[in-house]
């Protein structure tokens, strides 16, 4: 049984019906100079990041890094060790976190378990509409209460309508798969109409093919919504293929931000460059000659203002990198074929290079290719990207244009 069959899609909502779900106005988040340290272990070190209202941002970055750390911190769940944080131009430092107008997702869904699918969508506005008394049984009974009541109770229904999930109200969360689970989760943070999402990895608990379906449909939520998402993960794919914006971050300190587009094809850093794509990038020795850009053998156009003996990092993507036979190149054996049905993946043997080196072939070429024989890689210069021994991107030198 397919996805489809199991979860449905999300409801495409007309435009003033949704505008039902949306915040007001705002969500713009700023954050200066966020620290945290626990005891002597410094996990973030001074974040400058902003965001803008209605932008999809994934801080990115393998675990341990800090993120979950630095949401918790936008959320007022962990307090910083120095810098602040903005909501919309206002401090937000000394609000508790449900002063703050935002919603957050956990990984855990969070979903409590001795309530129906509806009262736990409802909970976040019986708590911000009821008074302590009100929320009392022997209260319900009061027309203002039962005014208040049923305005919950169209607010749950239609954010249930929106998920595709109204068929569920009435069952508890011990009744619902993984993907269910993370619906209502959704539901219960979009009721409250906040003016920013918080996502700690909602769907890492999810099978492949549920996790697939779902970010393609919380990219669409976002859309229909416009609000800001903030969203946390270590997989890559969820940011690339849902964000506005990537802050990828290594051991507390964003390595870069940018365009899922630039973050992939333009890194500013080694650690970037081998962090994003699969598999991940190749990378080889080089050498600055007077002859050009030794690289095992081969030799390379250099680039300006590279002095000869200097010593780089070449990087090349598997699906720039060509197995060919009687082109220039570096030269070694075939290690392991990877057949993945739609791809093959080449991993050589070249001596110098460190760790096998991975080619992206078509598959309808894997018969050409035998365990143990002999491949040529051949390099494209314009698909090469240098970074010095530091891990940082070596650039070309601008051109002067007005010489033409």
């Amino acid at each position: 049984m397919g996805i489809a069959n199991v979860l449905p899609p999300m409801r495409v909502v007309m435009p003033d019906a949704m505008a039902a779900l949306r915040p007001a106005s705002g969500g713009a988040v700023t954050l200066t100079g966020i620290a945290k340290q626990f005891g002597a272990t410094s996990v973030l070190h001074g974040i400058d990041l902003d965001i803008r209202s209605g932008e999809f941002i994934t801080i990115l970055g393998p675990s341990g890094c800090g993120k979950s750390t630095l949401l918790r911190i936008i959320a007022g769940l962990e307090r910083q060790s120095s810098g602040s944080v903005a909501i919309d131009g206002a401090v937000v430092d000394g609000l508790r976190p449900d002063e703050r107008d935002i919603a957050m997702v956990f990984q855990s869904y969070a979903l409590y378990p001795h309530l129906s699918v509806f009262e736990n969508i409802a909970v976040p506005l019986r708590m911000r509409r009821l008074t302590a008394y009100q929320r009392l049984r022997v209260a319900a009974l009061l027309p203002g209460v039962r005014r208040i009541a049923r305005d919950i109770a169209q607010d749950v229904d239609a954010v249930a309508r929106t998920l595709r999930i109204e068929e569920l109200l009435h069952r508890k969360p011990g009744q619902l798969s993984g993907g269910q689970k993370q619906r209502v989760a959704l539901a219960r943070a979009m009721v409250r109409k906040p003016r920013a999402f918080l996502m700690d990895e909602p769907l890492s608990n999810l099978d492949a093919e549920l996790r697939v379906h779902m970010r393609a449909e919380i990219a669409q939520l976002h859309q229909q919504l416009g609000t800001t998402f903030i969203y946390v993960t270590h997989d890559q794919a969820e940011a690339m293929t849902m964000s506005d914006r990537i802050v990828l971050i290594v051991a507390g300190t964003p390595l870069q931000i940018g365009s899922p587009d630039a973050i992939y094809g333009d890194p500013d850093d080694l650690r970037v460059a081998q962090f994003m794509g699969t598999p991940r990038i190749n990378v080889l020795p080089a050498v600055a000659t007077n002859g050009g850009l030794d690289v095992l053998g081969t030799t390379l156009p250099l680039p300006a203002g590279v002095a000869p003996g200097t010593r780089l990092q070449l990087g090349i993507r598997p699906g720039r990198l060509a197995a060919a036979t009687g082109q220039p190149g570096v030269t070694g054996r075939l290690a392991f074929r990877e057949n993945l049905g739609s791809d093959l993946f080449l991993h050589v043997h070249v001596e110098g290079a460190g760790a096998p080196l991975v080619a992206h072939c078509d598959p309808s070429e894997s018969g050409a290719w035998r365990i143990g024989e002999p491949v040529t890689l051949a390099i494209a210069p314009r698909h090469v990207l240098l970074f010095g021994m530091d891990g940082r991107r070596l650039r070309p030198a601008p051109t002067d244009g007005a010489h033409g």
